[in-house]
């Protein structure tokens, strides 16, 4: 790929500070984590386009902005213990636990963790943890988290990922059903109020078992 480093500064420009993401924390890690060592071999040339990037399983990288937008919209600090719910290539994982105290990362497909977890080795950190499982209606374990990012959509959000939020948690999730779906922030702000903030319109692959609503059969 020729030019990489000017490759990457365009898509920041170009792509992610349009989208209103400002935060320099973000837009510095957006430098500094290879989103090209996190993309299937053979598609390195689809690494900083504004397009998802297909890894198989029927699931597909976010495209940049999205990434860049859910990040700074989770405003995450050291000490954040966060969920994460599909791993796919491992990209994002990578920069939640940049910002993050701990990530704990849950993805349905064996082979897709597998190959996050390559991908995330080089890096050595030792605040990632890699789960096997569905956790498209919830992963709580009796655990509550300063952040859940949901990396598939849902048609309906289930009520256990925000009873699994902290006071103060924040939780951003792709809601709805093609081609109509909205990326939502949830913030806990007691332990019985709930505040929804509408971030913008996109449409991404569903999590696998994702919560259904009820369909009127006639």
């Amino acid at each position: 790929m020729q030019n990489v480093e000017q490759v990457r500064f365009n898509m920041i420009e170009q792509q992610i500070r349009p989208c209103e993401v400002l935060d320099g924390k973000v837009l510095d890690l957006l430098h500094h984590v290879r989103r090209e060592n996190f993309v299937p071999e053979g598609k390195k040339e689809m690494a900083f386009m504004d397009m998802e990037i297909p890894l198989g399983y029927g699931v597909s990288m976010w495209q940049p902005k999205l990434e860049a937008r859910a990040l700074q919209e989770l405003r995450l600090n050291g000490g954040d213990k966060v969920l994460e719910v599909g791993t796919g290539s491992g990209y994002l994982t990578a920069l939640l636990s940049s910002l993050a105290g701990s990530v704990t990362s849950v993805e349905i497909v064996p082979e897709l963790s597998e190959m996050a977890k390559a991908h995330l080795q080089p890096l050595h950190r030792d605040n990632i943890t890699l789960e096997v499982g569905d956790a498209a209606q919830g992963w709580s374990h009796g655990e509550s988290y300063d952040a859940i990012v949901l990396t598939g959509s849902t048609p309906v959000l289930p009520e256990s990922f925000k009873a699994s939020l902290k006071v103060g948690g924040r939780l951003f999730a792709v809601v709805g059903d093609a081609p109509m779906m909205v990326a939502k922030l949830i913030t806990r702000v007691s332990t019985d109020t709930f505040e929804t903030v509408n971030i913008m319109e996109t449409s991404i692959a569903p999590l696998q078992n994702a919560a259904q609503p009820k369909r009127f059969v006639f």
